[in-house]
């Protein structure tokens, strides 16, 4: 199973893809001009603060709002690992399994973290946290073959052998 460990961001419950990225900055020409208004209304300071490698922790409904498709991409941009929530907006995490972010539904973790702090992930099993263990469940094959491809373009690229 594939490990990996990161510093955790704390964000609460019902965060919305205008906060994810406000809808004045969706006429920038690229997500990456965008990212650095990732979560600017909530934490101006968050999206250059955000290292690679870096994973989210938030509380319930997770990307609740519009369908817009830059909400998971610029997190993608932002190099984080991974969103840890209770729970995700349905859209939303389609979204984000079609733009190849690894979302992860766990309704304990969040209480428990503090930010700054380093978490460890075993895709697929568990979260462990201070010496603590937390199940995870694994997503579906079909599902983890895009977000290993880095979306669903790439994986039905990779699929049918275009290049």
């Amino acid at each position: 199973m594939e490990q990996f460990k990161g510093k955790v961001w704390v964000l609460g419950d019902d965060i919305d893809t205008d906060i994810i990225i406000p809808t004045e900055y969706l006429a920038l020409p690229t997500v990456e001009d965008m990212k650095q208004y990732g979560f600017s209304p909530l934490r101006p300071e968050l999206a250059g603060q955000i290292g690679e490698g870096d994973i989210i922790v938030a509380g319930s409904n997770f990307g609740c709002g519009s369908s817009r498709e830059q909400a998971p991409e610029i997190i993608k941009a932002l190099k984080v690992k991974c969103v840890i929530a209770k729970s995700f907006a349905r859209i939303f995490f389609r979204n984000s399994i079609n733009n190849g972010l690894l979302l992860i539904e766990n309704d304990k973790i969040q209480d428990a973290v503090k930010e700054g702090d380093e978490i460890e992930v075993t895709l697929g099993e568990k979260i462990t946290y201070n010496g603590t263990d937390y199940e995870i469940h694994s997503l579906p094959d079909n599902l983890m073959e895009i977000i290993n491809a880095g979306g669903l373009v790439e994986a039905m690229k990779k699929r049918n052998g275009v290049k």
